[in-house]
């Protein structure tokens, strides 16, 4: 990750091109995550600030936040002042990871005043503040830190704003050549540089060793002007690279690390690749925290149910020698006396065999016998039920584990539905306090493949059965991972090409428990093909006439066919 100072500067730089906008919309979709709709240039524009401990940020986002019923308290506050409102300048606080926005709005008598939004990275520390900036006070802020937290300042409604302490470190944008040549050979690892230069995380420091070590024809202090220059006046290079399975980002190339780039028009397109579906899965994991831990009791309580009902089958499984003692008795009661212990007898089904066969002494050998035949009838019955038993056993895992996949890929209103169903089933109680409503139509996600063609994908089983049985059309294209849990996918189409079925699968691999495996096979056949049992649960169908495909599930796909 490089979302230090140096990318916050060129992530100004990006977001300047909202002065003048005007702000329309203010929404908090959560705790840690504030969205405004800004007018500028003639389009809309989503700006996303987020505090979250590990994804904090500001960017332009294309992403979709579904936002609370009720807004927040902070989410009120924001929008009475700022609504309405015009962006008249975005500044960046030194070389810190601090912007700050002003905005030229009006009282509710409709006189101008002057607001001041001050967004903090910091970590788990990290802020978005509400500032009158002619009194220098904070009305209102994400997080309150009082002075029983936080000594050296106080983040409370009311209270001054005090800046956060500064870094003592140089400021790269105005070093002189002359310190720069005095620091140089103190420069021998990026963790030096880190310390001596501010807005420098440990990933643009190597880069920029790399760049002085391995150039020729520059001098040292060219080649670190020419470096800083692409944050602070570009040209800017968004790209991803991954390095030793970490994922790196920056604004400018990175050159020491070998490995396939992706390159992205805009930093807040690159930020929605690095950060939003982490985002979404914390929002998600946060919601089914509780529904998690609950699939995970249930499918234990399963896996130790089969566990007991397959020994009570082995031990079941004797009902053969039961009946053979039975037999052996009846054929030898002619020479077995009432009140013996046991009984030596000929096997007569292997020749040269005998068996020795326990006996009641109160019984005589006849009701010996049909002692024995009666644990036989008992056995056989016995085995029947735990059959049935063990493959009930066996479909509630499977149920169980399809939901956990699709819990862990769900959004939130999916999370919702997943509840919903559960508690139809009778499988769970009911939410308490949750108002009966009329079920809303569910809503498989929309993707788009490359020849156009519409796309649907169902996260959740109720989606699933919405799709296959009511939204596709029978000559429609309907997939799913071959034997591995995972959403239903329909390609709206009778007679799609095959880089859109090659779309289609890739998606379903995705949305599937096969998500992080490569080579996954993909069922498809005609959706007319495809049957639901009978008493099945949701979302459980069988299919024929399929043909596979195999495909690896690849994130970056799906991103460009999200429609």
């Amino acid at each position: 990750m490089a979302f230090d100072g140096l990318f916050t500067t060129a992530m100004k730089r990006e977001l300047q091109t909202i002065e003048n906008g005007r702000i329309t919309k203010i929404h908090q979709p959560n705790a840690q995550e504030t969205v405004f709709i800004i007018r500028a240039g003639g389009q809309n524009r989503k700006l996303l600030f987020s505090v979250h401990p590990s994804y904090a940020r500001v960017q332009f986002t294309e992403e979709t936040i579904q936002n609370p019923k009720e807004p927040p308290m902070f989410c009120m506050t924001l929008r009475k002042h700022l609504e309405g409102g015009t962006i008249t300048a975005v500044e960046q606080m030194g070389t810190d990871r601090i912007l700050k926005f002003t905005i030229r709005s009006k009282n509710e008598i409709g006189d101008d005043m002057e607001r001041a939004i001050i967004f903090e990275i910091m970590g788990r520390h990290s802020n978005f503040l509400l500032i009158d900036p002619e009194r220098n006070m904070i009305i209102d802020s994400m997080k309150h830190l009082p002075p029983s937290v936080n000594s050296y300042r106080t983040i409370m409604p009311g209270q001054p704003y005090i800046p956060a302490p500064p870094q003592d470190k140089r400021n790269p944008f105005t070093l002189t050549q002359e310190v720069f040549e005095q620091l140089l050979p103190t420069f021998d690892t990026p963790k030096a540089v880190v310390q001596e230069l501010s807005g420098f995380s440990p990933v643009h420091a190597e880069e920029l060793l790399y760049r002085i070590n391995s150039s020729t024809g520059k001098s040292a202090f060219q080649i670190y002007q020419s470096f800083v220059q692409i944050f602070s006046v570009g040209p800017i290079h968004p790209n991803t690279l991954e390095k030793d399975g970490k994922l790196l980002f920056s604004a400018a190339e990175l050159t020491f690390v070998q490995g396939a780039e992706i390159v992205y028009p805009t930093l807040g397109e690159l930020l929605d690749k690095v950060y939003f579906a982490r985002a979404v899965r914390e929002r998600v994991k946060a919601q089914a925290a509780d529904l998690e831990r609950w699939l995970d009791n249930e499918i234990a309580k399963l896996k130790l149910k089969v566990q007991k009902l397959e020994k009570e089958r082995n031990d079941a499984g004797r009902l053969d020698t039961f009946q053979l003692y039975g037999e052996l008795l009846t054929a030898n009661s002619y020479a077995i006396e009432k009140g013996q212990k046991e009984a030596i007898v000929d096997n007569y089904y292997e020749q040269g065999t005998t068996v020795t066969i326990q006996l009641d002494p109160r019984k005589s050998v006849i009701d010996n016998a049909q002692r024995y035949f009666s644990k036989y009838t008992k056995a056989k019955n016995a085995l029947i039920q735990l059959a049935s038993q063990l493959e009930k056993a066996h479909e509630d895992i499977e149920y169980f584990e399809m939901v956990k996949q699709q819990v862990m890929q769900a959004s939130t209103d999916d999370i919702d539905e997943i509840r919903d169903e559960l508690a139809e089933l009778g499988l769970m109680k009911a939410r308490k306090g949750k108002k009966k409503v009329k079920p809303k139509k569910p809503m498989p996600e929309s993707y788009e493949s490359s020849d156009g063609v519409k796309i649907s994908v169902g996260k959740n089983n109720r989606q699933n059965d919405w799709l296959t049985s009511k939204l596709a059309a029978r000559n429609h294209i309907w997939l799913h991972t071959k034997d591995i849990p995972g959403s239903h996918v329909v390609i709206h189409d009778e007679d799609p090409s095959e880089k859109t079925i090659q779309e289609a699968a890739t998606l379903a691999s995705y949305f599937s428990k096969a998500r992080g495996s490569a080579s996954v096979p993909v069922d498809f056949t005609e959706v007319r093909h495809v049957k639901k049992p009978n008493g099945s649960k949701p979302g459980f169908v069988i299919y024929f006439e399929q043909k596979t495909i195999f495909v690896t599930p690849d994130e970056e796909v799906v991103r460009q066919l999200k429609a």
